[in-house]
């Protein structure tokens, strides 16, 4: 296996949930594809995973850039020059690290990047090298950081130190990968709370780490204890569903797909065996599946089988490509003359689906060539920030009238027609609907002493939702 170093870039606040196998050739599908949503950048997270380790934040990738953390692994040490190029990489190309390629070939590594919730995570190598081993291992290293810390950002980052320095000792070993399962990590840290920070500074031990090593670590199921006693005897399932899509200046869909995860809850004793099954799972594309699937069973007659870890794991998350429409549309119109522009926004329900559609917005950014704006609705509320972001709020669609934005943009001087013309994102939410239609057949439980209660959800939300105007 070739040597792998890697860099982790962060600027704040994410949101995960994987799992490594026991092996990295057990891995059941691809690179799960980046999720995140950008926000501003203000902190970054750097570490190489197989020479030294440093972690470094900032309050402005732009210009100050403090490193607070810093960790040596291996004798071989990746300059920390490495990380700088790749923040004046990103502001070459924009500055926005969600539009970056996922490998970038620099003067001295290969790069390769994820962004997640305002976080760009980068990891290096200096040779030719799998980019899914680093990649997913920067995956686990959010995902578990964000169980442990309860978010990702500066503060909380720099009032757990202790507990980074900890979960990355031994999630890594000499630059490769180790323990990554969470329940795991659970028994041999522990997660930071009031009680341990008031007994660390009174008796002055800081450290978290147990001094027995987990029976789950020597065991073939490495995610769940054998022993695993919970009173409650349930299990959740949750289908949890993103729509992309994207709507030209005619009005005509040229993208629409789902992302979506099912996200389980598992309190149940013993060592349970579980098997989901789908009423239509020849939709599903590009799926990829908790580190407990079996995937004989998937491969064979497209089953979902697994013993589940105890508490939320996301097992599995999916891709439906190739949709016909959405729930609701987006009408823009734009007209200017004489150094004015006159802007209408129409929204309506296109499909029922039967179900409310709820926490319906539309932001845009008004071009920099607006000089000021008088918009004003008849549903919802309008706001416009400082930056130009002009944020509709429209909550649900009322029966007795369609929500509708208008209002005058004054263009600056010596400008006479608007020629950069705004993209406006939607958001919506919709409980107890699946939009891609995939339906759950049935899911049955083996090998638990008394018959457990089984609860089903669905929601589905915009993701990336853009309309042309």
């Amino acid at each position: 296996m070739p040597v792998l170093r890697s860099v982790l870039s962060l600027p704040p606040s994410p949101s995960l949930s994987l799992s490594l196998p026991p092996s990295v050739s057990e891995i059941a599908s691809p690179l799960e594809e980046d999720r995140g949503r950008a926000r501003c950048c203000s902190a970054s997270f750097y570490c190489q995973i197989l020479g030294s380790l440093d972690v470094w934040i900032n309050a402005d990738a732009k210009t100050n850039r403090e490193v607070i953390l810093e960790k040596q692994m291996t004798g071989h040490r990746v300059d920390r020059s490495i990380c700088a190029w790749f923040w004046d990489y990103v502001l070459s190309q924009g500055g926005d690290s969600s539009k970056i390629l996922p490998v970038i070939a620099s003067p001295t590594h290969y790069l390769f990047q994820i962004f997640r919730e305002g976080i760009t995570f980068l990891a290096c190598a200096q040779v030719e090298m799998p980019p899914l081993m680093g990649i997913e291992f920067l995956c686990r290293v959010a995902d578990v950081l964000t169980d442990y810390l309860g978010g990702l950002n500066e503060d909380l980052i720099k009032d757990n130190f202790i507990i980074v320095y900890e979960l990355l000792d031994e999630m890594m070993d000499n630059g490769f990968p180790l323990t990554t399962e969470p329940s795991i990590l659970r028994e041999m840290i522990a997660p930071p709370n009031i009680v341990s920070k008031m007994l660390s500074v009174v008796t002055g031990k800081s450290s978290n780490v147990s001094n027995t090593l987990p029976d789950a670590t020597s065991s073939f199921i490495p995610w769940r204890k054998s022993d695993m006693k919970n009173a409650s005897n349930e299990v959740y399932v949750n289908l949890v569903e993103e729509m992309d899509a994207v709507v030209n200046r005619e009005g005509v869909l040229v993208k629409c797909e789902i992302y979506g995860e099912i996200q389980v809850n598992s309190n149940l004793p013993g060592l349970p065996d579980l098997t989901l099954s789908f009423a239509n799972p020849t939709i599903l594309n590009d799926v990829r599946f908790h580190p407990c699937v079996r995937f004989r069973p998937w491969e064979s007659d497209q089953i979902l089988s697994f013993v589940p870890p105890d508490g939320q794991f996301k097992l599995m998350s999916y891709r439906v490509k190739k949709l016909k429409s959405t729930p609701i549309y987006v009408k823009p119109q734009l007209t200017s003359d004489a150094g004015n522009c006159r802007i209408n926004v129409l929204v309506g329900i296109r499909n029922d689906p039967g179900k409310t559609i709820d926490s319906i917005t539309v932001q845009f950014q008004l071009p920099l060539c607006v000089a000021s704006a008088d918009l004003a609705s008849n549903h919802g509320t309008v706001d416009i920030l400082a930056d130009k972001t002009c944020n509709w709020s429209i909550g649900r669609i009322p029966k007795d009238k369609s929500p509708s934005l208008s209002g005058n943009l004054v263009l600056e001087g010596g400008l006479d027609r608007l020629h950069v013309f705004p993209v406006l994102k939607v958001g919506f939410k919709i409980m107890g609907v699946a939009l891609s239609g995939l339906q759950i057949d049935k899911l049955d439980i083996k090998n638990t002493p008394a018959r457990p209660y089984k609860g089903f959800r669905a929601l589905t939300q915009a993701g990336e939702y853009e309309v042309r105007s």
